[in-house]
C-alpha cells in the first residue's frame, strides 16, 4: 500500500509500466469534471471508473481484494479512509473471477488510514483494503490498473 500526494504520483511510475498512463491521463483530464462511470485508457488493462460512494461507518464497510488488477483510489471531494490489513491476514473467502473481487465481511481493521481530495492510496493485490468509510458522499476516482 502507498498513501501520498497526487504531486508525488509521477515518482511512482517505476512500479508498473500503465502508471506512465495513469498520470498522463491525470494531466490530461479534469477529474472532477468526468462523467460517471468507466472511462478505458488501454482497453481493459487500464481504466478509470468515477463513481460517487455514500461513506460508511468502519463496520459497515467490506474489505476487498483483486488478483488481477491494482487500485489507485483518489478521493475527490470528501475525505475517504480506507481499512487495511494484508491478505495474509485474511480469511479464507470466495473470490469472484469475473469481477476480479473477493470480498471479506465482518473482519475488523487494525490500520485505518485517511486520504483527503489531492491525495491517493494504491493498493496491490497483497493488500486487503476496506474502501468507502468516511461520512457523507465520496466522489472518488478509482484507476484500475493490470499487475
Amino acid at each position: 500500500m502507498v498513501v501520498d500526494t497526487l504531486d508525488n504520483l509521477e515518482k511512482y511510475v517505476s512500479l508498473n509500466p500503465l502508471f506512465k498512463d495513469v498520470v498522463k491521463f491525470i494531466k490530461e483530464n479534469d477529474l472532477n469534471k468526468l462523467e460517471d462511470g468507466k472511462h478505458y485508457i488501454q482497453d481493459k488493462d487500464l481504466f478509470v471508473n468515477i463513481t460517487t460512494a455514500h461513506g460508511k461507518t468502519e463496520e459497515d464497510a467490506t474489505f476487498e481484494t483483486h488478483k488481477n488488477m491494482l487500485d489507485i483510489q483518489i478521493p475527490l471531494d470528501n475525505n475517504e479512509t480506507y481499512g487495511y490489513l494484508p491478505l495474509a491476514d485474511l480469511p479464507e473467502a470466495e473470490y469472484n473471477a469475473e469481477k476480479d473481487v473477493t470480498k471479506y465481511p465482518g473482519v475488523k481493521s487494525e490500520t485505518l488510514v485517511n486520504c483527503k481530495p489531492g491525495e491517493f492510496a494504491i493498493f496491490w493485490p497483497q493488500d486487503g483494503h476496506k474502501p468507502c468509510i468516511g461520512t457523507g458522499d465520496i466522489h472518488k476516482a478509482i484507476f484500475k490498473v493490470r499487475v
